[in-house]
């Protein structure tokens, strides 16, 4: 059997742990720099403010509803997964962190457990040790235990957030209760494209002749329309290294100076070399990207984008951030008010398994000084040590009007309890 436990509203929840007076209130939270809406909690939802919405167009309602809008904490929502995913390893070892607030659990061994009230044990664990409210679901397979999550979610009251599908009878009943375009796995297009077919749930594409799927939606439908069916084709993934790493933000404010755009690339470079010293991997490519302001229509739009190929795979900042600038210096056009930028390093190979130029090879002594920064800027603080390319007396912060304090991740943040003895 597999659960899925899939934390609720996890962004508006994690506000909520350290603002109790927020609990039944609307909650929005923004993306980078405030710009659009990435999260609801259900108070929101039933105002139908749609996810994705660039919060300027919907300020009015925000604050005639008394929505309360946070900027994105990272921080504080990146330690609070952490902590719920730890949580969840005294249950089993085999867990699939699936993303910032979901993981797949596999329960092998537990054929006499009452699965139930297993269920609620891990929801009361999560709830003590983290606050936060889970929905978990059940079921043979991930596709179902997916299902299952999302019956639980959906019909709170009746299934206290935990569902599990253990018979033919409920696994058939939720299938013709799925719209096929809440399936996992099916996108909008794929969605589109059963529909005109006369595929309107989740239980009329189980019935489709296998050939059919093949020939439509790859080995990958078919494998979809096996779990569906309770034959348990898609395991749990294992952590892999990244195939590419990206670095990617919305400026503060629109920018033409070249200066200035070239030292905001030059530092999304260097994050993209740091993870890649992380994970042990180099590089042999790297895109680098402009974008002007989408929601500017009036202004003239310029989205750019230049692929370098290195002469050799690197994970040196040094030999990243020269390579960048040069794609930087072919893409750049003046008078252009660019909003955003990017860059990713890809055609990663492992540190250890380089295939070298028999003309061009790595600086040597790159290795030992990289090694030497990060050892540094671990022990001191995020880029202390920088390279002369990085303007060494600004550090760059996104527009976040309405963050909320790092209650778990800075000391100064810590919420402080007074104790008064009675007299």
């Amino acid at each position: 059997m597999f659960a899925l436990v899939d934390c609720n509203n996890f962004f508006a929840s994690c506000e909520r742990v350290f603002r109790p007076d927020l609990n039944h209130k609307p909650i929005v939270v923004l993306s980078n720099n405030d710009g659009c809406i990435i999260a609801r909690s259900n108070e929101v939802k039933a105002l139908k403010i749609p996810m994705g919405a660039a919060a300027f167009k919907y300020k009015h309602i925000l604050e005639q509803k008394q929505v309360h809008v946070f900027s994105s904490n990272y921080a504080l929502y990146g330690d609070m997964s952490k902590r719920v995913m730890n949580l969840l390893t005294d249950f089993t070892p085999n867990i699939e962190i699936y993303s910032i607030d979901e993981a797949f659990l596999k329960l092998d061994g537990f054929d006499n457990y009452n699965l139930q009230n297993y269920g609620f044990k891990i929801k009361r664990t999560i709830d003590k040790g983290t606050g936060i409210p889970i929905s978990i679901g059940i079921a043979p397979t991930k596709s179902l235990a997916k299902v299952a999550n999302r019956i639980a979610k959906k019909f709170p009251q009746k299934t206290k957030g935990v569902y599990v599908i253990k018979s033919e009878n409920q696994r058939v009943k939720a299938l013709k209760w799925l719209n096929i375009e809440d399936v996992w796995g099916i996108g909008k297009q794929y969605a589109k494209k059963l529909k005109n077919n006369g595929i309107y749930s989740a239980y009329d594409f189980t019935q489709q002749n296998d050939t059919w799927v093949k020939r439509n939606f790859s080995i990958v439908g078919l494998r979809l329309k096996k779990d569906l069916l309770g034959e348990a084709v898609i395991e749990l993934e294992h952590i892999t290294s990244k195939k590419s790493i990206a670095t990617t933000r919305s400026f503060d404010y629109t920018y033409s100076d070249y200066e200035t755009i070239k030292e905001r690339v030059s530092t999304f470079a260097i994050n993209c070399a740091q993870k890649l010293r992380e994970q042990q991997s180099a590089c042999n490519s790297i895109l680098i990207f402009l974008k002007t302001n989408k929601h500017k229509q009036n202004t003239t739009q310029y989205h750019p984008h230049i692929v370098v190929q290195l002469p050799y795979p690197t994970n040196s900042s040094i030999d990243i951030v020269k390579h960048t600038i040069k794609g930087l210096k072919q893409i750049y056009k003046p008078n252009f008010q660019y909003k955003k930028a990017g860059v990713v390093v890809m055609d990663m190979v492992p540190e250890i398994n380089q295939q070298l130029n028999l003309f061009q090879s790595p600086n040597p002594k790159h290795k030992k000084l990289m090694k030497t920064v990060d050892l540094l800027n671990n022990k001191l603080g995020y880029q202390k040590i920088k390279l002369a390319c990085q303007d060494l007396k600004r550090t760059w912060k996104m527009k976040q009007e309405k963050l909320s304090p790092k209650y778990s991740t800075r000391l100064s943040d810590v919420i402080i309890i007074k104790l008064y003895r009675p007299k």
